[in-house]
């Protein structure tokens, strides 16, 4: 790691792409390389900053906001910080980046169709019965990435996806 300054690994993709099976991995990967990752998960987050979300814009704005300077203060306290969140708008991940020094932008893409078809949390069939009203990639926007770091397929076994994100911090200097 670059002297005391964590790192911030940011997964991105549509809901039930894979991100939280390959943050799993990763967090698996990075105790072998000695490092203790914070997870910042945006449901477990949103349970304490907004515990009774609406999902509307402004409130979106805010959490993401201030999970981004969450995770700020632990890259400045040497914390490497994996972000496991949808973040749909490219404008809170690329607040992250500005704000935080050593920072990988992660895509997990895969196709609307197999998340659908995953759905652990039902969301889709949620937002299809029309209970959930703004979810990203089917009622809201999904705003990919314009030059992630790293482009990872969804279909792809987790564990080779987070073997793929810790080559890249290594290529990178961060472990």
């Amino acid at each position: 790691m670059k002297g005391k300054q964590g790192f911030a690994i940011w997964i991105t993709g549509l809901p039930a792409s894979g991100k939280s099976s390959i943050t799993r991995e990763l967090v698996v990967k990075l105790n072998e390389q000695g490092l203790s990752p914070a997870v910042l998960e945006s449901d477990a987050l949103r349970s304490i900053l907004t515990p009774e979300p609406v999902y509307r814009r402004e409130e979106r704005d805010r959490f993401y906001r201030q999970m981004a300077q969450l995770g700020e203060m632990l890259c400045r306290e040497g914390i490497p910080v994996i972000f496991d969140a949808t973040a749909n708008r490219r404008e809170y991940r690329n607040y992250a980046r500005s704000r935080i020094t050593s920072f990988l932008e992660v895509l997990v893409d895969c196709p609307l169709e197999l998340c659908r078809k995953r759905d652990p949390k039902s969301l889709y069939a949620a937002a299809d019965q029309g209970i959930a009203m703004s979810l990203p990639g089917v009622q809201a926007p999904f705003e990919l990435p314009l030059e992630p770091d790293v482009v990872l397929d969804g279909r792809e076994d987790p564990r080779i996806s987070a073997d793929t994100i810790v080559r890249r911090l290594r290529e990178r200097g961060d472990i």
